[in-house]
Protein backbone atom coordinates (compact mmCIF):
# COMPACT_ATOMS: atom_id res chain seq x y z
CA UNK A 1 0.00 0.00 0.00
CA UNK A 2 1.25 3.48 -0.84
CA UNK A 3 1.79 5.88 2.03
CA UNK A 4 -0.31 9.07 1.87
CA UNK A 5 2.64 11.08 0.59
CA UNK A 6 2.79 8.82 -2.48
CA UNK A 7 -0.95 8.60 -3.12
CA UNK A 8 -1.97 10.27 -6.37
CA UNK A 9 -4.26 13.26 -5.85
CA UNK A 10 -6.84 14.38 -8.38
CA UNK A 11 -4.54 17.16 -9.59
CA UNK A 12 -0.93 18.02 -8.94
CA UNK A 13 1.26 20.64 -10.49
CA UNK A 14 3.67 23.52 -10.22
CA UNK A 15 2.84 27.20 -10.49
CA UNK A 16 5.23 30.05 -11.31
CA UNK A 17 4.82 32.15 -8.18
CA UNK A 18 7.14 35.00 -7.16
CA UNK A 19 10.14 33.24 -8.68
CA UNK A 20 9.21 29.87 -7.15
CA UNK A 21 8.09 26.70 -8.88
CA UNK A 22 5.41 26.22 -6.21
CA UNK A 23 4.07 22.70 -5.85
CA UNK A 24 0.40 22.10 -5.08
CA UNK A 25 -2.10 19.25 -4.96
CA UNK A 26 -5.89 19.33 -5.33
CA UNK A 27 -8.17 16.56 -4.04
CA UNK A 28 -11.93 16.27 -4.17
CA UNK A 29 -14.62 18.58 -5.44
CA UNK A 30 -16.67 21.34 -3.92
CA UNK A 31 -15.91 24.73 -2.42
CA UNK A 32 -12.16 25.45 -2.43
CA UNK A 33 -10.29 24.95 0.84
CA UNK A 34 -6.58 25.77 0.96
CA UNK A 35 -4.59 23.87 3.57
CA UNK A 36 -1.40 25.67 4.64
CA UNK A 37 0.97 23.17 6.29
CA UNK A 38 3.18 23.86 9.31
CA UNK A 39 6.90 24.56 9.23
CA UNK A 40 8.58 21.58 7.55
CA UNK A 41 5.14 20.29 6.44
CA UNK A 42 4.46 19.08 2.90
CA UNK A 43 1.50 18.46 0.64
CA UNK A 44 0.04 14.98 0.54
CA UNK A 45 1.41 13.67 3.82
CA UNK A 46 -1.60 14.27 6.01
CA UNK A 47 -4.85 13.95 4.03
CA UNK A 48 -8.20 14.91 5.51
CA UNK A 49 -10.75 12.71 3.73
CA UNK A 50 -13.62 14.03 5.84
CA UNK A 51 -13.12 17.49 4.35
CA UNK A 52 -13.34 16.18 0.79
CA UNK A 53 -17.08 15.64 1.15
CA UNK A 54 -17.73 19.36 0.81
CA UNK A 55 -14.44 20.85 -0.37
CA UNK A 56 -11.88 20.80 -3.10
CA UNK A 57 -8.79 20.67 -0.85
CA UNK A 58 -5.73 22.46 -2.19
CA UNK A 59 -2.48 21.77 -0.34
CA UNK A 60 0.79 23.56 -1.01
CA UNK A 61 4.49 23.08 -0.47
CA UNK A 62 5.64 26.48 0.76
CA UNK A 63 8.99 28.03 -0.16
CA UNK A 64 11.77 25.49 0.45
CA UNK A 65 9.33 22.86 1.66
CA UNK A 66 8.98 19.46 0.01
CA UNK A 67 8.89 19.72 -3.76
CA UNK A 68 9.09 23.53 -3.87
CA UNK A 69 12.77 24.34 -4.20
CA UNK A 70 14.08 27.17 -2.08
CA UNK A 71 15.33 30.48 -3.45
CA UNK A 72 18.65 30.61 -1.62
CA UNK A 73 18.93 34.40 -1.57
CA UNK A 74 15.31 34.97 -0.46
CA UNK A 75 14.56 34.72 3.27
CA UNK A 76 11.79 32.42 4.43
CA UNK A 77 9.18 34.54 6.18
CA UNK A 78 5.50 34.19 6.99
CA UNK A 79 4.81 37.30 4.95
CA UNK A 80 6.45 35.79 1.86
CA UNK A 81 4.50 32.58 2.40
CA UNK A 82 1.22 34.51 2.56
CA UNK A 83 1.98 36.42 -0.63
CA UNK A 84 3.00 33.20 -2.40
CA UNK A 85 -0.31 31.55 -1.48
CA UNK A 86 -2.25 34.60 -2.69
CA UNK A 87 -0.41 34.48 -6.02
CA UNK A 88 -1.18 30.75 -6.28
CA UNK A 89 -4.88 31.46 -5.78
CA UNK A 90 -4.75 33.93 -8.66
CA UNK A 91 -2.87 31.38 -10.79
CA UNK A 92 -5.66 28.87 -10.12
CA UNK A 93 -8.36 31.45 -10.86
CA UNK A 94 -9.81 31.29 -7.32
CA UNK A 95 -11.56 34.41 -6.06
CA UNK A 96 -12.92 33.18 -2.71
CA UNK A 97 -11.60 30.34 -0.54
CA UNK A 98 -11.60 28.89 2.93
CA UNK A 99 -8.20 28.56 4.60
CA UNK A 100 -7.01 25.93 7.08
CA UNK A 101 -3.59 26.47 8.61
CA UNK A 102 -1.58 24.21 10.91
CA UNK A 103 0.87 25.75 13.38
CA UNK A 104 2.71 28.55 11.57
CA UNK A 105 0.49 27.82 8.58
CA UNK A 106 -2.32 29.19 10.73
CA UNK A 107 -0.48 32.48 11.10
CA UNK A 108 0.09 32.53 7.32
CA UNK A 109 -3.64 31.98 6.74
CA UNK A 110 -4.48 34.78 9.17
CA UNK A 111 -2.05 37.12 7.38
CA UNK A 112 -3.98 36.45 4.16
CA UNK A 113 -7.26 37.22 5.93
CA UNK A 114 -5.79 40.48 7.24
CA UNK A 115 -4.38 41.75 3.96
CA UNK A 116 -6.74 40.10 1.44
CA UNK A 117 -10.12 39.70 3.14
CA UNK A 118 -11.84 39.78 -0.24
CA UNK A 119 -10.26 36.39 -1.02
CA UNK A 120 -11.23 34.66 2.23
CA UNK A 121 -14.52 33.27 3.49
CA UNK A 122 -13.37 31.56 6.71
CA UNK A 123 -10.08 30.63 8.38
CA UNK A 124 -9.54 27.55 10.54
CA UNK A 125 -6.30 27.18 12.50
CA UNK A 126 -4.76 24.51 14.69
CA UNK A 127 -1.84 25.17 17.03
CA UNK A 128 -1.22 28.63 15.61
CA UNK A 129 0.54 31.49 17.34
CA UNK A 130 -0.52 35.07 16.74
CA UNK A 131 2.15 36.87 18.74
CA UNK A 132 5.88 36.66 19.48
CA UNK A 133 7.38 33.57 21.03
CA UNK A 134 7.83 35.08 24.51
CA UNK A 135 4.07 35.56 24.96
CA UNK A 136 2.63 32.83 22.73
CA UNK A 137 4.34 29.56 23.66
CA UNK A 138 5.15 27.53 26.75
CA UNK A 139 8.94 27.75 27.18
CA UNK A 140 9.03 24.34 28.87
CA UNK A 141 7.41 22.71 25.83
CA UNK A 142 10.06 24.19 23.53
CA UNK A 143 13.05 23.58 25.80
CA UNK A 144 16.09 21.65 24.51
CA UNK A 145 18.76 20.27 26.86
CA UNK A 146 21.32 20.94 24.11
CA UNK A 147 20.96 23.45 21.26
CA UNK A 148 19.05 21.89 18.34
CA UNK A 149 20.59 21.35 14.93
CA UNK A 150 19.47 19.90 11.56
CA UNK A 151 20.32 16.37 12.75
CA UNK A 152 18.58 16.57 16.14
CA UNK A 153 16.37 13.61 16.93
CA UNK A 154 13.44 15.98 17.43
CA UNK A 155 13.45 16.72 13.69
CA UNK A 156 13.94 13.18 12.38
CA UNK A 157 10.34 12.91 11.16
CA UNK A 158 10.56 16.18 9.21
CA UNK A 159 14.07 15.42 7.91
CA UNK A 160 13.11 11.97 6.59
CA UNK A 161 10.04 13.39 4.86
CA UNK A 162 12.08 16.19 3.29
CA UNK A 163 14.77 13.84 1.99
CA UNK A 164 12.19 11.60 0.35
CA UNK A 165 10.71 14.28 -1.90
CA UNK A 166 12.84 17.44 -2.03
CA UNK A 167 14.49 18.23 -5.39
CA UNK A 168 17.83 18.44 -3.54
CA UNK A 169 17.71 16.23 -0.41
CA UNK A 170 21.16 17.42 0.68
CA UNK A 171 19.85 20.98 1.01
CA UNK A 172 18.16 20.00 4.30
CA UNK A 173 20.69 21.72 6.66
CA UNK A 174 20.35 25.02 4.78
CA UNK A 175 16.57 24.78 4.79
CA UNK A 176 16.45 23.86 8.50
CA UNK A 177 18.61 26.85 9.40
CA UNK A 178 16.37 29.24 7.46
CA UNK A 179 13.26 27.93 9.22
CA UNK A 180 14.99 28.00 12.63
CA UNK A 181 16.03 31.59 11.99
CA UNK A 182 12.53 32.95 11.39
CA UNK A 183 11.79 35.90 13.64
CA UNK A 184 8.16 36.96 13.68
CA UNK A 185 6.64 39.50 16.03
CA UNK A 186 3.05 38.54 15.42
CA UNK A 187 -0.02 40.69 14.90
CA UNK A 188 -0.73 43.94 16.68
CA UNK A 189 -3.94 44.20 18.69
CA UNK A 190 -5.21 46.71 16.14
CA UNK A 191 -4.57 44.31 13.26
CA UNK A 192 -6.40 41.48 14.98
CA UNK A 193 -9.34 43.71 15.87
CA UNK A 194 -9.65 44.71 12.20
CA UNK A 195 -10.10 41.14 10.89
CA UNK A 196 -13.77 40.54 10.22
CA UNK A 197 -13.30 37.12 8.58
CA UNK A 198 -14.54 34.29 10.85
CA UNK A 199 -11.55 32.52 12.43
CA UNK A 200 -11.42 29.25 14.35
CA UNK A 201 -8.64 29.03 16.94
CA UNK A 202 -8.15 25.36 17.78
CA UNK A 203 -5.35 23.89 19.89
CA UNK A 204 -4.60 21.08 22.27
CA UNK A 205 -4.74 21.57 26.02
CA UNK A 206 -1.09 20.42 26.08
CA UNK A 207 -0.06 22.38 22.99
CA UNK A 208 3.15 24.33 22.57
CA UNK A 209 0.81 27.31 22.36
CA UNK A 210 -0.28 28.77 25.68
CA UNK A 211 -3.99 28.54 26.40
CA UNK A 212 -3.86 32.07 27.80
CA UNK A 213 -2.49 33.29 24.46
CA UNK A 214 -5.23 31.55 22.49
CA UNK A 215 -7.89 32.95 24.80
CA UNK A 216 -6.51 36.47 24.49
CA UNK A 217 -6.52 36.28 20.69
CA UNK A 218 -10.03 34.82 20.72
CA UNK A 219 -11.20 37.89 22.65
CA UNK A 220 -9.41 40.33 20.33
CA UNK A 221 -10.77 38.92 17.08
CA UNK A 222 -14.28 40.24 16.37
CA UNK A 223 -15.53 37.02 14.76
CA UNK A 224 -13.68 34.13 16.38
CA UNK A 225 -14.41 30.69 17.77
CA UNK A 226 -12.23 28.80 20.25
CA UNK A 227 -11.81 25.02 20.47
CA UNK A 228 -9.53 23.31 23.00
CA UNK A 229 -8.94 19.61 22.32
CA UNK A 230 -8.57 17.67 25.59
CA UNK A 231 -5.47 15.56 26.20
CA UNK A 232 -3.95 16.73 22.90
CA UNK A 233 -0.71 18.35 21.89
CA UNK A 234 0.74 20.37 19.07
CA UNK A 235 0.87 17.43 16.65
CA UNK A 236 -2.70 16.17 17.02
CA UNK A 237 -3.38 16.81 13.34
CA UNK A 238 -0.75 14.16 12.61
CA UNK A 239 -1.39 11.71 15.43
CA UNK A 240 -5.18 11.84 15.89
CA UNK A 241 -6.71 14.21 13.37
CA UNK A 242 -10.08 12.51 13.81
CA UNK A 243 -10.43 14.51 17.03
CA UNK A 244 -9.77 17.84 15.31
CA UNK A 245 -11.22 17.61 11.80
CA UNK A 246 -14.90 17.30 12.84
CA UNK A 247 -14.57 20.63 14.65
CA UNK A 248 -12.95 22.21 11.59
CA UNK A 249 -15.60 20.69 9.32
CA UNK A 250 -18.43 22.04 11.51
CA UNK A 251 -16.86 25.50 11.50
CA UNK A 252 -16.43 25.57 7.72
CA UNK A 253 -19.82 24.12 6.83
CA UNK A 254 -22.20 25.78 9.29
CA UNK A 255 -24.72 28.35 8.01
CA UNK A 256 -23.70 31.96 7.58
CA UNK A 257 -26.24 32.96 10.23
CA UNK A 258 -26.76 30.87 13.35
CA UNK A 259 -29.50 30.58 15.93
CA UNK A 260 -28.46 32.89 18.81
CA UNK A 261 -26.76 31.41 21.85
CA UNK A 262 -28.92 31.58 24.96
CA UNK A 263 -28.06 33.74 27.93
CA UNK A 264 -29.50 33.42 31.42
CA UNK A 265 -32.23 36.01 30.88
CA UNK A 266 -33.54 34.62 27.57
CA UNK A 267 -33.01 30.97 28.43
CA UNK A 268 -33.17 28.02 26.11
CA UNK A 269 -35.98 28.05 23.53
CA UNK A 270 -36.14 25.18 21.06
CA UNK A 271 -35.45 26.52 17.58
CA UNK A 272 -34.96 30.05 18.95
CA UNK A 273 -31.79 29.77 21.04
CA UNK A 274 -29.09 27.19 21.46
Amino acid sequence: MNSPINAAPDTRGYADVNGLKMYYEIDGTGDPLVFVPPAFGVAGFNPFPELLRHHSVITVDLQGHGRTADIAERPITLEYHADDVVKLLKHLGLTKVDLFGQSYGGAVATLIALHHPELVRRVATYGATFGPRDVAVDPEMLRFDTPPNPDSEAFRFQKETYKRIAPDPEYWPNFWKKIAGIQWEGFSDQELASISVPILIALGDHDFVLLDHALRIFRLLPNAELAVIPDAGHFALYSENGRVIPIVEHFLNKPETNIPIANAEIGYRPGKTR
